[in-house]
């Protein structure tokens, strides 16, 4: 096709003389054509057959992809049902697949998952979920977090929680504190004591007390 170089231009074989740009444009042009993807329609077709109860839900190609990528991380058909209906509930199209199957990398179980997507808690918040999780704060953690911002209470941020969780907090004293609704300055000042304590007696966290 390409014979040789004659006063800066390139002569072809299918004639003529054409600038470099012109070159890019003809060697595109004389590519053969592409076969189409069919792999979308494939696994459209692979997720209708296998689960049929989402042929009732007029599921998109859009959404089994979505599906397709938290079902790689390890969801299940049954909860993938779910969120579509779930979504359906909304009069919105599932797209929260790539958010669920980074939660499920980051060691979230399933239920977890399906959990913050009935309290609709996905989405943007998905991410501090994600970060949450991978600074070893457990799912409970991560669910009563969730379940107050849902209710639009206010609640320690996730940066907050694993400066806690860093500074040798328990379980139940994170707890304890998303469910008082303790303040980021009262976090903070737990924080400031168990480190200034933490090569003396130690410091011990007075939760809610019991009436006599």
């Amino acid at each position: 096709m390409l014979l040789r170089g004659k006063n800066g231009f390139w002569e072809l074989g299918c004639g003529g003389s054409l600038s470099l740009l012109a070159l890019v444009l003809f060697l595109t042009a004389c590519k053969p054509a592409q076969k189409p993807d069919t792999d979308q329609a494939d696994q459209v077709a692979l997720w209708l057959s296998s689960v049929p109860e989402l042929k009732t839900l007029n599921v998109s190609n859009a959404e089994i992809g979505e599906l397709s990528k938290a079902h790689q991380a390890g969801l299940s058909d049954s909860s993938g049902v779910v969120l579509i209906k779930l979504a359906r509930e909304r009069k919105k199209p599932f797209a929260d697949g790539q958010s669920i199957a980074d939660l499920l990398d980051a060691g979230s179980s399933e239920q977890t998952v399906v959990e913050l997507a009935r309290l609709n808690q996905l989405g943007l918040w998905a991410g501090e979920a994600q970060a949450m999780r991978l600074a070893g704060l457990s799912d409970k953690t991560i669910l009563a977090v969730a379940q107050r911002r849902s209710q639009g209470l206010p609640v320690l941020s996730g940066e907050k929680l694993g400066e806690l969780k860093n500074a040798g907090a328990s379980d139940a004293v994170i707890l304890d504190m998303i469910e008082k609704g303790t303040t980021e300055r009262q976090a903070s000042a737990y924080i400031a004591q168990r480190n200034r304590a933490a090569g003396g007696h130690g410091f011990v966290y007075q939760g809610h007390r019991r009436k006599s």
